[in-house]
């Protein structure tokens, strides 16, 4: 039958390959000093490698959102600022990716200033959109934005997880300082430093420019000569600005909320208060502008805290193709050059911060797991040299993740770390299967260690490359796939694939040449602790008893 036929050509491919590896095999064991400097040349790559391959958190998504915020000058008024929200979305709805524009004013993400807005774009299906990405959809805006007079926006693509728990830009470089004065006049300078990189975009801060601002003294001699009362001017002035709500209309289905104030056309400068009256205690009504006097001046819009310090955070995005590290060190390098005050501290916020922890525990979380394997090997071997041939296979693995990592143009991100984790488990198996095999072998069958190794390399030939390809291939799908979230699950089944690939072709030679190695280390230690023992018994004059005596 056809699935015979399909058998038996699978089997003599495998014995091919098999006897292929005996032969080679033979070349490694012969010049196993050359081989075996190729596990120091395969470690120092991949440091080499961990050290430069593009970082980041998390893989930047596409799940047909994006989001973003507005910013004008801090005067604007509601109607103002409602106009050119409008220009904003009318613009972004022209493209033909979009399918809806929501957009609020006012108050959005923690602000609560009449010049900031806040927009959610919808997109569609990437079926519909020609399968063009989110980041090259903000690529194509940006500039038609930047054309929009009187108005700044500044757009991201939303992700899935949004690391470092706070709203906005997933990166964020946070101010931090005592006097709210030269906090801002800091933030600005940093601010337009970073716009001047490459490495980054759509740089905001929160800071706004000082509002006009109208002070209203109470003349409370003229107030009392007229019989008004300090609240009743307090009432007035809530009535005609604050959007007072009154009463509420109860309808069958809904109900509707009444609010009161005055003309629109009155809140547009405070020349106007004569028009506003304030009702006397005689009955009369006062006009509020003899009772008040106007003082101009200036105030900021809001003040913000962290820690109960005032704080200035700094938005920023990633340029195309930029991973989270170097952006992150560019800013970084930006701020050191600009020398801060000593009252004036800066940390990284949001996924920034997030990304810098990770950095910081990944060398301990990875020395914590090859500590927990070789205690865990040494007990089950009873040996302290066994565990090092078999977590000698580790760096083959992390070679190939990283290089597999470099050849796709994937930043190394926290899902390619736990892949990389995965792969610690998965390789080392090679190792076990071999080292078990032919411990066995020397102590039940009394076989050298070099032949001992040979026959377990060769017998073990074909549950390592079973194990190998079922690993590899479940790891396929994580590899191609494709969809929202797709970006997430990619990096992974690369960093597996590319690992099991590279470690399979070097630890089937390595180990067992490590193998040999270990054993000679072992009888030479011996022999020299033997040696130092002598040679004590000796400086101190004991005799050597033989058992004839």
């Amino acid at each position: 039958s056809i699935w015979w036929r399909l058998d038996a050509l699978v089997e003599r491919g495998f014995l091919a390959v098999r006897r292929f590896y005996a032969r080679t095999l033979d070349l490694a064991l012969r010049w196993n000093t050359l081989t075996l400097l190729a596990t120091p040349i395969i470690l120092g790559l991949t440091l080499w490698l961990w050290v430069i391959v593009p970082k980041s958190v998390f893989p930047d998504q596409d799940i047909g959102l994006i989001q973003g915020s507005t910013l004008t000058g801090p005067e604007i008024s509601f109607a103002a600022m409602g106009q050119r929200q409008r220009a904003v979305v009318d613009l972004i709805l022209k493209d033909p990716a979009v399918a809806s524009v929501g957009s609020t004013i006012g108050v959005s993400s923690g602000f609560s200033a009449m010049n900031r807005g806040q927009l959610t774009v919808a997109l569609k299906p990437l079926s519909e959109r020609d399968n063009v990405s989110a980041e090259a959809i903000l690529n194509r805006l940006r500039p038609q934005l930047y054309r929009i007079g009187g108005i700044q926006t500044f757009l991201y693509a939303a992700q899935d997880l949004r690391p470092g728990g706070r709203g906005g830009p997933a990166n964020q470089f946070v101010l931090l300082g005592p006097d709210l004065a030269e906090l801002r006049v800091w933030t600005l300078k940093l601010e337009d430093k970073l716009r001047e990189l490459e490495d980054i975009t759509d740089v905001s801060s929160d800071q706004d420019k000082t509002a006009p601002q109208a002070n209203l003294v109470i003349d409370r001699d003229a107030a009392m000569r007229m019989g008004v009362s300090v609240a009743a001017i307090d009432n007035a002035l809530n009535n005609a600005f604050a959007q007072r709500q009154i009463s509420i209309i109860y309808a069958s289905r809904n109900q509707y909320r009444v609010v009161e104030e005055i003309d629109p056309v009155l809140q547009r400068d405070p020349s106007t208060l004569n028009r506003i009256f304030v009702g006397a205690s005689n009955g009369k009504q006062v006009p509020l502008g003899s009772l008040v006097r106007e003082e101009r001046g200036s105030a900021p819009l809001a003040v913000r805290h962290q820690g109960q310090f005032p704080a200035a955070t700094i938005s920023y995005n990633n340029a195309t193709g930029v991973a989270a590290g170097v952006a992150n060190a560019a800013v970084r390098k930006t701020v050191d050059e600009l020398r801060l005050p000593d009252g004036i501290r800066g940390e990284f916020a949001g996924s920034g911060r997030l990304f810098q922890e990770s950095l910081a525990s990944q060398p301990v979380l990875i020395v914590a797991a090859l500590l927990t394997i070789y205690l865990v090997l040494g007990i089950l071997y009873e040996s302290l040299i066994q565990p090092i041939t078999i977590l000698s296979t580790l760096p083959s693995a992390t070679l190939g993740a990283l290089v597999a990592l470099v050849l796709f143009d994937i930043s190394l991100s926290i899902m390619a770390i736990i892949g990389v984790l995965l792969l610690i488990g998965i390789v080392k198996k090679n190792a076990i299967m071999m080292i078990d095999f032919a411990l066995e072998e020397e102590r039940l069958h009394g076989r050298t260690p070099q032949d001992a190794i040979h026959a377990a390399c060769l017998e073990r030939f074909r549950p390592i490359m079973m194990t190998t390809l079922a690993a590899l291939l479940g790891a396929v799908p994580l590899a191609v796939a494709w969809g929202t979230g797709a970006e997430l699950r990619r990096p992974l089944g690369i960093s597996i694939i590319g690992g099991l690939i590279v470690s399979q072709m070097l630890t089937l030679y390595t180990t067992p040449v490590i193998y040999l190695a270990m054993i000679k280390l072992v009888r030479v230690t011996r022999r020299f602790a033997r040696w130092i023992g002598r040679g004590i018994g000796f400086m101190f004059g004991r005799k050597r008893v033989t058992p004839a005596e």
